[in-house]
């Protein structure tokens, strides 16, 4: 008797876990949003959006990205999309919007991506070749090489210039912690060359500040048009760190993309 009551439970227990996987995969259920931070970031840049974003009743993880190579971060992010039941929106953040695109790729169930001063790579371009393709953008005297033991460099910014550079809109107090607990990203990771572009076939949706020195504005206009973004934001002023500066806006565009039909 025993025996059979745990059959028993064991079945129910499955059968509810089906129903809950149909359920989360259901039309009507709101997407996962999967927050992916760039170079010179952590996950925790992504706070003031998440809040917003909890709030409103949606699932958030704010994913943390080796940043050390394109096709090993993007695989380490499609691996999370994968464990996912039901839609996701894939939101990246500077390098991480590379990340994201090539994440894309080979997972259905990505209905959106969102680029938060983001690049939007093409085959054969990277971080590195989209940063210099129009001028303006100040990163390359910022940083500060660190050797590593295979030869590679990691890439910090200066912490006395990562206020101006990376965060000039942010109180400076907030941008000393940001420049504080930076991550690094290699040399191989900004000059490895994108083979996915996803964003030819998946709605994107841009967010960038007319200020940022890392990503110039024009650049970030001219990936947008050539994306045929269904959705541009330009934050006047804004600076490169506009999910800690302007996280309202980026977490409105981001609503857009998951509430899209």
């Amino acid at each position: 008797m025993r025996k059979t009551l745990q059959t028993l439970s064991l079945v129910a227990v499955l059968a509810l876990g089906g129903v809950a996987a149909s359920q989360a995969a259901g039309p009507d259920v709101k997407p996962t949003i999967v927050l992916v931070h760039g170079a010179f970031a952590d996950s925790s840049g992504w706070n003031g959006v998440v809040s917003r974003l909890d709030r409103d009743g949606y699932r958030v993880i704010a994913a943390a990205n080796p940043l050390r190579s394109l096709s090993s971060d993007a695989a380490s992010v499609s691996a999370l999309v994968k464990s996912i039941p039901g839609p996701v929106v894939l939101v990246g953040h500077s390098y991480g919007g590379g990340v994201i695109t090539e994440a894309a790729e080979g997972n259905g169930n990505v209905q959106a991506l969102v680029y938060v001063a983001g690049f939007l790579p093409d085959t054969g371009e990277s971080a590195l070749s989209l940063s210099g393709k129009f001028p303006g953008g100040t990163l390359a005297t910022a940083l500060a090489p660190v050797v590593l033991p295979d030869g590679d460099e990691d890439f910090y910014i200066q912490p006395t210039k990562f206020h101006d550079q990376f965060a000039a809109d942010v109180p400076a107090g907030v941008a000393a912690l940001m420049a504080a607990t930076q991550r690094p990203v290699t040399g191989r990771a900004l000059s490895d060359m994108a083979t996915a572009p996803t964003w030819k076939r998946l709605p994107s949706y841009v967010i960038y500040g007319s200020a940022d020195r890392n990503i110039p504005a024009e650049t970030e206009r001219f990936m947008a048009e050539r994306a045929k973004a269904r959705k541009t934001v330009a934050v006047e002023g804004g600076s490169h760190a506009l999910m800690v500066s302007h996280p309202d806006q980026v977490a409105t565009l981001i609503e857009d993309a998951a509430s899209a039909r």
